[in-house]
């Protein structure tokens, strides 16, 4: 029997947004491009979510219309394509009492499987402390949280041309999240927290030896500075990334490789982010096949763990 493939990282934007006079009538993020890109890979399940890049546009407070009509949204997609997609909620980690209602209901009346935050909205990022109540309530419903980058994080002056907010400063601010969120201790407040890193972490697996060092050294200021505020953690940066997942969007093998002997392959979850990027759903799925892994593994990295996570 083959293994279940399941593309834990598509994105449907919600009828407002495909119809933004930005996208001149061809935004990607629909799922038509979804059902299309699904049958021609072969996949058994597709999972929806909103990628949150327009809630820039909102303050937390007007961004909770724009987050449920996106959460019924893909509600009514999945109950119209139930053979084919999954969908998870949307929503702002720190948005406040009115976000975490509306998640709640998006899980428990709409049956959304889990939910996608950015890693950073409007200079806010999730280890702020106001986020806490939010990451209690993903524990409480034991759902799985997907961090994804917005369409710009910090930096944005310097990355205006040769597309280099997309290929490098998204990767850049949800690095900066993920290590925040580690020595913030996020995972040791909330050991229990099922959390999906996009685009392999950022790169934080080839940078996670600078993160240990920082810790391990905490106590010799002279070169690297003080460490702190005070420290909330009792275990080395490394030890923490161990707990969370990544998915396998980076379009380049060693740095998949380099994920899994860091984390292991149980950790890595096949991802294309395809839509939004259309034309790479192939290259995608092709490369899982270019690591080598042994049946077992591949079978966890093709579905497996995807299938655990959002209770399939």
């Amino acid at each position: 029997m083959s293994a279940m493939i399941i593309d834990w990282h598509t994105h449907v934007h919600s009828l407002r947004e495909q119809a933004n006079p930005r996208w001149n009538g061809q935004c990607p993020a629909t799922i038509d491009n979804v059902l299309r890109l699904h049958d021609e890979v072969g996949l058994d399940l597709s999972v929806i979510s909103n990628s949150g890049h327009y809630l820039r546009e909102f303050s937390r407070e007007d961004a909770v219309p724009a987050i449920r009509a996106s959460n019924e949204y893909l509600a009514s997609l999945r109950d119209k394509h139930k053979d084919k997609v999954v969908a998870i909620a949307v929503a702002i980690p720190g948005g406040g009492d009115d976000h975490l209602r509306e998640l709640e209901r998006a899980v428990k009346q709409d049956d959304l499987r889990g939910v996608i935050i950015t890693s950073s909205h409007r200079r806010a990022y999730p280890d702020d402390d106001e986020a806490k109540p939010f990451f209690r309530l993903c524990c409480d419903l034991d759902i799985p949280v997907f961090m994804h980058p917005p369409s710009v994080g910090f930096g944005e002056e310097r990355m205006k041309e040769f597309r280099l907010a997309s290929s490098v400063g998204r990767p850049f601010d949800a690095c900066l999240a993920l290590a925040r969120l580690i020595v913030k201790g996020l995972f040791e407040e909330f050991p229990k927290i099922k959390f999906v890193a996009s685009h392999l972490g950022g790169g934080i697996c080839e940078i996670i030896g600078r993160m240990d060092y920082a810790y391990e050294l905490r106590d010799n200021p002279l070169i690297l500075g003080p460490y702190g505020p005070p420290v909330h953690i009792t275990r080395k940066p490394s030890d923490y990334l161990r707990m969370m997942y990544f998915d396998t969007v980076a379009y380049h093998a060693p740095a998949i490789e380099c994920a899994i002997k860091t984390v292991g392959a149980d950790r890595l979850i096949f991802g294309t982010d395809s839509p939004m990027l259309v034309a790479l759903k192939a290259r995608g799925r092709a490369i899982i096949d270019e690591l080598g892994l042994d049946a077992a593994d591949k079978a966890k990295v093709l579905g497996g763990t995807a299938r655990t996570l959002l209770k399939l």
